[in-house]
């Protein structure tokens, strides 16, 4: 449920430490358009992903932190002041090997990382999106997850309790397994806590995507070339049997495969166009502009359930889609549907043009073998820049 109060936010200045390829960076962003021009492999991605860093205290294309330390080196330290009800708000993330991940908010370290998470919503388009088609259902679920996640606390704890459980559940299958015996009264310890934090889970995923479904269909709607029969199906085992039933009819499967083989973490869902799935029979074409419909929408779940805009981060799209789909997007900024916008092109006429011949003033930066430069100054506000605080 939403409420009526709508608050403004944006991420002010960015600071980098031997993040991925960059030594040291720091930046001053535009509340509106910031654009990062630059070859291939040049960094601009990489910019994007430290304020995915801000938002959801991990990378967006690599869940592993330390291989995010630049070469050669052991830490790396990603800063941002971020502005929120005109309140200015510094986020301090620090990973070294071999160390706990440090994650502050006005240099007060947090007791838990979900604490954070929801604070400073971003929504990222990329060309890795892709993997939501193409891959395991893993990712489609870690997507539906991280939605969720933003808005309901309960939520991620269940989630993260939900684990926990599992990976004890399959630890004591492993071990009677190597012992040769079945202990029915101890699996059903963990079968109570795993039915009562799985169901939750269940009923949570069935409500969002009751609201989400309409407002992608709507999205697939206007930046599709033609309107067409767009769905998502959530593919449970808990649709049709419950967790306790489950449980017992996937008994000597579990015994003989040590791991659990029910519950909500074989959760899928399931695209489709036209009653076909869009893995096998959507064109090229039909698949981007699934993919655009997607983000969108959770972009406007996000706005509509957070009460704010979150940061619009688009990688390398004028590349990759064609120029209707992109006026389409332009279509959007233009009505003031977006807040904050970072975008990433290989060509800086491009993106540059894309934006002007649409009437709108961008803050442009060239991007160079880990190093960013101002490419025109336009009247920003000074801007004093944040301390690196200790790792």
């Amino acid at each position: 449920m939403t409420n009526d109060y709508f608050c403004s936010m944006y991420l002010k200045s960015l600071q980098l430490i031997n993040f991925k390829n960059y030594e040291e960076a720091e930046l001053i962003l535009s509340p509106g358009i910031n654009c990062f021009s630059g070859q291939n492999g040049s960094g601009k991605t990489n910019i994007l992903d430290a304020l995915h860093y801000l938002s959801m205290c991990k990378s967006y294309l690599n869940a592993i932190d330390r291989q995010n330390i630049r070469f050669g080196q052991q830490f790396f330290v990603i800063q941002g002041n971020w502005v929120k009800n005109e309140q200015e708000i510094n986020i301090h993330c620090a990973v070294k090997s071999g160390a706990k991940k440090v994650f502050k908010r006005n240099k007060n370290e947090y007791d838990k990382l979900a604490d954070h998470i929801g604070q400073f919503p971003t929504v990222m388009i990329s060309p890795y999106d892709r993997d939501l088609i193409v891959e395991g259902s893993e990712f489609r679920r870690k997507w539906m997850d991280g939605i969720i996640s933003q808005f309901n606390r309960k939520y991620l704890d269940d989630l993260q309790r939900y684990h926990k459980i599992l990976d004890q559940r399959n630890a004591l299958l492993k071990n009677m397994h190597e012992h040769g015996l079945f202990d029915r009264e101890s699996i059903e310890v963990w079968n109570d806590q795993m039915i009562l934090v799985g169901n939750a889970i269940h009923n949570a995923r069935k409500l969002f995507l009751e609201e989400f479904i309409p407002v992608f269909q709507a999205n697939y709607n206007f930046i599709g070339l033609e309107v067409e029969e767009v769905h998502l199906e959530y593919k449970s085992q808990l649709n049709s049997s419950s967790f306790s039933d489950l449980l017992i009819q996937f008994q000597q499967k579990d015994a003989f495969t040590h791991h659990s083989n029910a519950g909500i973490h074989k959760d899928d869902l399931v695209f489709t166009i036209k009653g076909h799935p869009v893995k096998k029979f959507g064109s090229q074409g039909q698949q981007k502009s699934f993919l655009i419909a997607l983000k969108l929408a959770q972009y406007e779940w996000l706005k509509r359930h957070l009460n704010v805009n979150p940061v619009l981060m688009l990688d390398d799209i004028f590349d990759k889609l064609d120029n209707q789909r992109v006026q389409k997007l332009m279509e959007l900024v233009s009505q003031q549907h977006f807040g904050q916008v970072l975008v990433t092109d290989t060509d800086p006429s491009r993106i540059r043009s894309v934006f002007k011949n649409n009437g709108f003033e961008s803050k442009n930066f060239l991007v160079n073998n880990g190093e960013i430069h101002l490419t025109d100054e336009l009247d920003f506000a000074n801007v004093k820049t944040p301390i690196i605080d200790s790792i």
